[in-house]
């Protein structure tokens, strides 16, 4: 059994917390902190492992999502182990929210954000990646070198629709990635309508 402690928590979501795999700093685990009431994160977490492993299965590379290694027990209860995305400096990766809530920090990175966001999304497109919805808060900028970024969604992935056809069919799957995107774009248009930096870049991605 992985026993965590406090000091290991390095992120938390609607229904679970998120902590440094104590052996293994690549590695983070996500626990359910409301394992005792059945709920929607019950159903969240059961099709976001399916999704994986189908990804898993159809080879798709783990550019633009952490991979997924799995489940184990902890003393906070089952845990889902997935890749722990950090900067080159080792540090924990910040979110897409923490450079948009700035203007000074979003202008001084306008060029990397515009080009990585359209990275992510072509990779999105690619490789047919569903996701639930993408929010700034579920995105994180890496800095993989001075001069080299990616952007990364780690929450939110897979297909909720009843008969899942985008998931099987790339075809009917870029239509929902597009219908996505635009909704997130009018997400940050809503979130930092006073951020000119946002502004300008949502016209290039």
């Amino acid at each position: 059994m992985i026993m965590l402690e406090k000091s290991l928590l390095v992120g938390q979501g609607l229904h679970r917390d998120v902590y440094q795999h104590p052996e293994n700093p690549k590695l983070c685990l996500k626990v359910r902190m409301d394992r005792d009431r059945v709920n929607r994160g019950d159903q969240e977490e059961q099709r976001e492992q399916t999704y994986y492993r189908l990804l898993a299965k159809r080879g798709v590379p783990w550019e633009g999502i952490p991979e997924f290694h799995g489940n184990v027990e902890t003393n906070l209860g089952p845990a889902a182990v997935f890749e722990l995305i950090r900067d080159a400096d080792g540090t924990v990766s910040r979110t897409l929210e923490h450079y948009l809530a700035d203007a000074r920090i979003t202008e001084a990175h306008l060029n990397e954000l515009i080009f990585e966001l359209n990275q992510l999304k072509n990779y999105l497109l690619r490789h047919n990646v569903i996701t639930m919805s993408l929010k700034p808060k579920n995105i994180v900028f890496q800095r993989l070198a001075d001069d080299q970024w990616r952007c990364v969604i780690i929450d939110n992935i897979g297909n909720s629709d009843w008969i899942p056809l985008m998931t099987y069919v790339p075809l009917f799957g870029r239509i929902k990635i597009r219908r996505k995107w635009q909704d997130f774009e009018r997400r940050l248009k809503r979130m930092y309508p006073l951020n000119d930096a946002v502004l300008r870049m949502l016209k290039f991605i």
